[in-house]
């Protein structure tokens, strides 16, 4: 009789001990488990937060060059009268390149923007330059002459009625430029006097892109 319960009682003993042990490798478990959720948990947030970091400084640097690039080669300028036909006609949006004048000088033939006697409440004036600075320019004969020679290349205007001014050589001096309208016949330009030659500072960029739609749309030619 004592063998017996002496038996069961070891056997009760050892359920109980791998009772004791399974509720201790549960419990083990469920500590594993619980720490290693949260460590997730945090790699995933700081590496949300990293991403969302990226992605705010691509928008501003896409922001940022956006506006660099209307404000240096988007600007727009409204032509007024027809001073510029065939090339601009009244109300053409144009865009302005500003930055380019700042890597090199206006070139014979750019059409140009500026303001008239750097008047700063006068509407911005769009005209194409003849002379440069520190060359001689006349008009006599309906031709333009530079340095006493005739001359053609990149100028729009043939048989000019109204020499104005230029009807006795005009000596450009440093940074300043003579410009024509390729209409001659309806341009108020350094022909007139109180429009003279157009000064370096006044220039407020180089006329490249016809932006509103219609006929003209596209490249100027320069």
């Amino acid at each position: 009789m004592k063998k017996m319960i002496s038996g069961e009682g070891k056997k009760k003993a050892k359920k109980k001990k791998y009772k004791k042990r399974r509720q201790t490798s549960s419990l083990k478990k469920m500590k594993q488990t619980k720490l290693h959720f949260p460590a997730e948990h945090v790699s995933f947030r700081k590496w949300d937060l990293r991403k969302v970091s990226v992605w705010g400084i691509q928008i501003v640097c896409v922001c940022l060059l956006a506006f660099m690039l209307v404000f240096f080669f988007g600007q727009r300028v409204s032509n007024a009268g027809d001073s510029m036909r065939p090339a601009l006609h009244n109300g053409d949006i144009v865009l302005v390149n500003r930055l380019v004048y700042n890597a090199s000088k206006p070139k014979r033939g750019d059409v140009i923007a500026f303001k008239p006697n750097g008047n700063e409440n006068a509407h911005y004036s769009i005209k194409r330059v003849v002379g440069l600075p520190g060359e001689t320019v006349q008009i006599k004969d309906g031709a333009i002459y530079i340095d006493s020679k005739e001359h053609v290349e990149d100028i729009y205007t043939f048989e000019i009625e109204t020499p104005g001014i230029a009807e006795d050589a005009v000596k450009l001096g440093e940074g300043e430029y003579f410009v024509m309208g390729d209409n001659h016949t309806s341009s108020d330009d350094s022909r007139m006097a109180d429009v003279g030659n157009v000064k370096r500072e006044d220039i407020y960029g180089k006329v490249w892109f016809v932006a509103s739609f219609g006929k003209n749309f596209g490249w100027i030619k320069d």
